[in-house]
């Protein structure tokens, strides 16, 4: 198998698993809540999926997305699932605000401002980690 950073290299905390995807949050001071929903299996597109993992797949992203969406209260969540780097499936889950260094532009962009600058807090990880568990096991 080629190298791939995800196989090699888990970026962030595993905050949720099972025996096939796993939420990590990457906890990115200038992006508060920010998850990757990743596949565990090296597969390099969507399409060399069943329907079945498919759709598993994306109800894990939707799920991860409403809950930072009742945690942070963002402005706007961002998906992404790119791959062009790591051809490795993951989904980017990334809550935006107004505030944050690349708003409203995608935050791989030009940086317009500082940024929040603001990790998780203890509590806010802890009802990630309470609503994860609660509504993908």
């Amino acid at each position: 198998m080629i190298s791939c950073a995800i196989c090699e290299h888990i970026e962030g905390e595993i905050v949720w698993s099972d025996n096939i995807l796993r939420v990590v949050l990457l906890d990115h001071q200038d992006y508060r809540g920010y998850c990757r929903v990743e596949l565990i299996e090296h597969k390099k597109e969507m399409t060399d999926l069943d329907e079945v993992l498919r759709s598993k797949i994306m109800a894990c992203v939707f799920k991860v997305e409403e809950i930072l969406k009742v945690i942070f209260k963002p402005e706007k969540i961002n998906l992404a699932s790119l791959g062009n780097k790591t051809p490795h499936i993951h989904w980017h889950v990334i809550p935006r605000f107004k505030e944050d260094a690349h708003f409203p532009n995608s935050h791989w962009g030009e940086k317009l401002r500082e940024g929040l600058r603001q990790a998780i807090s203890a509590e806010e990880k802890k009802e990630l980690i309470r609503l994860l568990n609660q509504s993908l096991s």
